[in-house]
């Protein structure tokens, strides 16, 4: 019998309270993924029931658990909220992202158009350089795909159930709350999900961890524009969002079109921040524009939305990212570590000023 079938006769055995078909018979089990002996599946619920869904989904773990060969299992609560006739794509989007995170005060999205622009660590950065004007400050690794967190907060530990609660506790880390899907998968464990599961697991990172009181939660999006960035943008009550870009023209085009999904769910763009501006030769002190130089700051003023601050290419960053010791907490007296809190100072500006007060999504109508 193939994993799969083997995964799928054990849930069967799963009935939930008030039924009389089983789990995988009411549809609610997702694609089952197994890679080698690690399994990840996601159970589909209502969103007003994903509480009382928990020992559910843990009897699911624990049936796979079970299944000969299986050493670990992944299983998360994804709920899709379907749209009802004659109601907007908006309203729903409402439903769902419902009220803010608990003591969560604001939470801003860094995004890039595309991948490799140095978007994770600059997400980093800004949190600690905002941490470092007093502020409680949490980081949420939204990138399921390729987690940076791990690597670059230097943490290895895996997150625990906080005390009094069934909630994940954050890790911290330079002063700094953490969550990443990193933390609770294996670093090389590939994850092969479709969107409702990522969506399932961001959700649950975002809303069932035990954040605390935070001034402001920075989340560090996947890269592009696609339905999860979009999906995840209408559902979390943002108060901004920060794009990063490189100066050449290639990224910008990209970077316009994060700006512009961010604009359709009208959510405000904080600013536009240009990283990998210059290169300052340590030999001459030459200054040297590898990937041209001014773009963002150009789009930025083209588009009508803050320029935030050049980031410049710099070997310590590389460095001290590797050995996941961030340089505006390692190096805090350093240049580079100047220009993050300055960035972070400007970003922070914007959001208690009331520039970054949610709006309401646009007004799309599904019709019948």
């Amino acid at each position: 019998m193939a994993a799969q079938d083997q995964i799928r006769a054990a849930l069967a055995g799963i009935v939930p309270t008030g039924e009389t078909r089983n789990i995988v018979e009411l549809g609610m089990v997702s694609e089952i993924v197994v890679n080698g002996v690690d399994v990840m599946f996601a159970l589909t619920a209502e969103p007003a029931r994903l509480e009382q869904m928990e020992p559910l989904r843990k009897a699911a773990e624990d049936a796979v658990r079970n299944v000969p060969g299986i050493a670990k299992v992944t299983v998360v609560l994804t709920a899709d909220r379907p749209v009802q006739r004659g109601q907007t794509i908006a309203q729903a989007a409402r439903q769902s992202r419902g009220a803010a995170v608990q003591g969560v005060s604001h939470i801003i999205a860094v995004a890039s158009g595309k991948g490799g622009v140095g978007k994770s660590t600059t997400a980093v950065n800004i949190a600690l350089g905002l941490a470092a004007q007093g502020l409680r400050i949490g980081i949420l690794d939204a990138d399921i795909y390729g987690p940076s967190m791990p690597k670059l907060l230097g943490i290895a530990e895996k997150p625990k159930v906080a005390p009094g609660s069934k909630m994940l506790a954050p890790l911290e880390r330079y002063g700094i709350r953490a969550m990443s899907m990193g933390f609770l998968v294996d670093e090389s464990t590939p994850m092969v999900w479709r969107g409702p599961m990522v969506m399932g697991a961001l959700v649950q990172m975002l809303r069932e961890v035990a954040w605390g009181e935070l001034d402001c939660l920075v989340v560090d999006m996947p890269p592009g524009t696609g339905d999860v960035q979009l999906t995840l943008a209408q559902q979390t009550p943002l108060s901004g969002a920060i794009i990063v870009s490189t100066p050449q023209d290639l990224a910008l085009i990209d970077a316009r079109k994060g700006l512009n999904m961010f604009n359709r769910v009208n959510v405000p763009v904080l600013g536009i921040v240009e990283n990998m501006s210059y290169f300052i030769c340590t030999e001459c002190g030459a200054r040297h524009e590898i990937f041209s130089h001014g773009g963002a700051r150009a789009e930025a003023e083209k588009l009508g939305v803050p320029f935030l601050g050049e980031i410049p290419l710099d070997a310590s960053l590389r460095h001290r990212s590797d050995l996941g010791e961030p340089v505006t907490a390692c190096e805090p007296d350093s240049p580079l570590a100047g220009v993050y809190r300055e960035i972070a100072a400007r970003i922070w500006t914007e959001v208690s000023s009331g520039a970054g007060l949610l709006k309401p999504p646009p007004r799309i109508v599904v019709e019948g």
